[in-house]
């Protein structure tokens, strides 16, 4: 009777092992990539520099500097908007950053798993 359904011989064919040995590497890759990128420290300023902030890729908050003039007590809420405003950017610096490193790793696929048939 014949076997029905399965790959010829019962193994994985080369072509597949092949597959798996780059997807095997590419994981390794993007594990090494991300823990790079968890190391590493992005810096935005706002209001011509007189606030900073300095964000770690894992997106925490490691250093906000305020220079001595930008400390207005009547105007709290333009410090606050300035804080904000710095955080924001770094914080699209770590986006940035690790979009551009996942598009080198898998080639511009898209998304996970893009152009995998499974």
């Amino acid at each position: 009777m014949a076997k029905r359904g399965g790959f010829p011989g019962g193994g994985i064919p080369g072509n597949m092992n092949n597959l798996m040995k780059q997807a095997q590497k590419m994981q390794r890759q993007m594990e090494e990539s991300q823990k790079a990128l968890e190391e590493k420290e992005f810096t935005a300023s706002a209001g011509g520099g007189v606030v900073e902030v300095t964000i770690s890729g894992k997106k925490e908050v490691t250093k906000v500097t305020l220079k001595e003039e930008v400390v207005d007590p009547d105007d709290i809420e333009m410090l606050e908007d300035l804080i904000m405003a710095a955080t924001n950017e770094a914080l699209r610096k770590v986006e940035e950053e690790t979009t551009a490193v996942m598009s080198r790793l898998t080639g511009g696929l898209g998304g996970m798993g893009g152009g995998f048939p499974f």
